[in-house]
């Protein structure tokens, strides 16, 4: 099983267009900052989270790396 968060699995991220991802991937920063925080100032629960973040955001960042190559097309508009 993949690790991240379930609803940023590939299938629902390709059907997001590319201000959505933006969106998304803005969202996922924000929360990697307050959990890197929480674990400088020892607050931390799951430290697991801190991975799953990374990874949703390399994911967000290679589809987007893949559609500006041509690999993988965004939705369009009519869907």
């Amino acid at each position: 099983m993949a690790i991240g968060t379930k609803d940023l699995a590939v299938t629902e991220l390709d059907g997001y267009d590319n201000d959505r991802l933006a969106a998304e991937l803005d969202k996922a920063k924000q929360e990697l900052f307050n959990l890197r925080f929480q674990a400088a100032t020892g607050q931390l629960e799951s430290h697991g989270r801190l991975k799953a973040v990374r990874r949703d955001i390399a994911r967000i960042y290679t589809i987007l790396r893949e559609r500006e190559l041509g690999i993988r097309t965004a939705p369009s508009a009519s869907e």
